[in-house]
């Protein structure tokens, strides 16, 4: 369909593009009705295309270190094999090292590594530019075809995709499958503006601020308001509309400003010398000049002496029922604390119930709006004398950084988080807690290969044992050679545990690398 737009005129690419909406929603609505019967089956015949593309701005994207590996992430979903006939086709931008996919399928409960290669296809585009995975996709015809042949005949089939926008969406209809997600087009409802607004409708707190901002006026004038209101308030934080992990967050300080100066002549005076951003790449131009085309916010930087930054995640499913997937304590670190490092889960006792009830008010209300599949919510909680004050701060309408490790936890002990209890059980019955990072890095980790680590997690016995369902898995493992930082995840019987496991996979990596002539590394 992209093909045909290039030799036709403006017209008639604007009738191609109502064609494939229209397309896209018989699709969907197929899905819905056949959703109870294809899911609630783990032997029913069925395929599942993986892209786990980062359809993101690219250009904050490419600030990411080795963020297409983060492609890997979704690698989790190679657990769906362990139900018997179910085929995956898992697509990349660059192909994934045999060892890593090995690394998986050996987690597989119940399942041998023959019988799920049977099942498991995996494609590449052999393409590592910064371009998101699903445009690549599409601009290779042939690649589409192997994955059209790669299809199982009768096979209910969707596609599993990590964001899902207007590419994706051409992508569906060019395969005539369906996606287990959001539709582009309401995806405008997770940019930052109009999560305060629905925020708002549900009754949520939320800091105090402004959205809707579309220049750099419009932000001082949001900045002199809120010193205005508050003249106590020592910072802000400015977002740009469809920012992701930290990385279009700026945080300005009002350190410096004397009460008899004029607010709006300071703010506009110190912007351009006060405003950190989070991206130390960007200067502040190019901030301004990204911020007016993507709009965004301006609200107040909380603070207090004890904070946690807690998020549920939520999924919708076709047939409409909303559901607490989980909750996290968010661990941010950088500079200014605005970037997601690393998460708990489940998130403290002290208020996972209360966010989780939120979480399922606010799903109920995306529902109206038509939302399907994963999504997540963020909010800084701060406590004080009369306990745990929640502040909601953003909706992010697909996958994220604490997607990957629960399905893995879910996958393998086939177990469920119960949002009114705040716990997580297993089939049997146990507890299971777990800490996970997308960020451990060190710089001595350059040059180590997924053989290497796989050599040392073995010898070392940093691994996950089926029979005491806990241990260490690793995901990003490809990033590690050329960037030196690979996620992990340490799944405990206690909090005390998981952290332990994660300490003891810190301590081993950095004895095996702190000497580079040393063998191993």
């Amino acid at each position: 369909m992209a093909e045909l737009s290039t030799h036709t005129n403006s017209t008639d690419s604007s009738a191609l593009l109502i064609d494939e909406k229209k397309i896209f929603s018989l699709l969907q609505q197929n899905f819905a009705a056949n959703y109870s019967y294809v899911f609630n089956d783990r032997k029913i015949q069925k395929t599942i295309v993986v892209i786990p593309s980062l359809t993101l701005d690219q250009e904050i994207l490419s600030k990411i270190k080795g963020h297409i590996h983060y492609e890997e992430r979704l690698l989790c979903l190679l657990m769906l094999l362990r139900m018997p006939r179910t085929h995956v086709i898992f697509i990349t931008s660059m192909p994934v090292d045999p060892v890593i996919i090995d690394y998986y399928l050996h987690l597989l409960p119940g399942i041998t590594r023959h019988h799920a290669l049977q099942r498991l296809t995996m494609l590449s585009c052999y393409d590592a530019s910064s371009r998101s995975l699903t445009e690549k996709i599409l601009e290779r015809p042939r690649l589409l075809q192997r994955i059209k042949k790669s299809l199982q005949p009768g096979h209910a089939a969707h596609l599993a995709c990590f964001t899902v926008t207007s590419m994706e969406r051409s992508l569906a209809v060019q395969l005539n499958m369906p996606i287990y997600g959001c539709d582009p087009e309401l995806e405008s409802l997770g940019n930052k503006s109009n999560s305060r607004k629905i925020f708002r409708s549900c009754g949520l707190r939320i800091p105090d601020g402004f959205e809707d901002l579309q220049n750099e006026n419009d932000i001082v004038d949001a900045l002199t308001a809120l010193k205005e209101h508050n003249p106590s308030l020592r910072k802000a934080v400015i977002k740009m509309n469809n920012g992701f992990s930290g990385e279009g967050n700026a945080v300005f300080s009002f350190d410096g400003f004397e009460e008899q100066t004029h607010i709006r002549d300071w703010v506009s005076g110190q912007l351009p010398i006060e405003l950190s951003m989070v991206d130390k790449d960007l200067t502040y131009k190019s901030y301004i000049n990204k911020f007016e085309i993507m709009g965004g916010i301006v609200e107040e930087f909380i603070d207090g002496n004890i904070i946690a930054s807690p998020s549920v995640q939520c999924r919708i499913n076709p047939l409409g029922e909303c559901k607490v997937v989980s909750t996290h304590d968010q661990w941010m670190g950088g500079s200014s604390g605005q970037v997601f490092m690393g998460a708990d889960f489940p998130a403290s006792q002290d208020y996972a119930v209360e966010i989780g009830q939120a979480g399922l008010l606010l799903a109920g209300v995306l529902r109206q709006q038509g939302v399907l599949g994963r999504f997540g919510i963020d909010f800084l909680s701060v406590k004080d004398n009369s306990g745990w004050n929640h502040y909601a701060l953003e909706i992010n309408l697909r996958k994220g950084g604490t997607t990957h490790p629960y399905l893995l936890l879910q996958f393998l002990t086939d177990g469920d988080y119960n949002h009114e209890t705040g716990m997580y059980t297993t089939a049997s019955g146990q507890t299971r807690y777990y800490f996970c990072s997308d960020n451990l890095e060190n710089k001595n980790y350059h040059g180590l290969t997924p053989p290497d680590l796989i050599d040392i997690a073995t010898y070392h016995e940093l691994q996950y044992d089926g029979s005491s369902q806990e241990g260490v898995m690793f995901h990003l493992i490809g990033a590690l050679s050329q960037y030196g930082k690979l996620g992990v995840v340490c799944i405990g019987s206690t909090p005390e545990r998981a952290r332990k496991f994660y300490e003891q996979t810190v301590n081993v990596l950095d004895l095996e690398c702190q000497n580079k002539n040393d063998f191993g590394c």
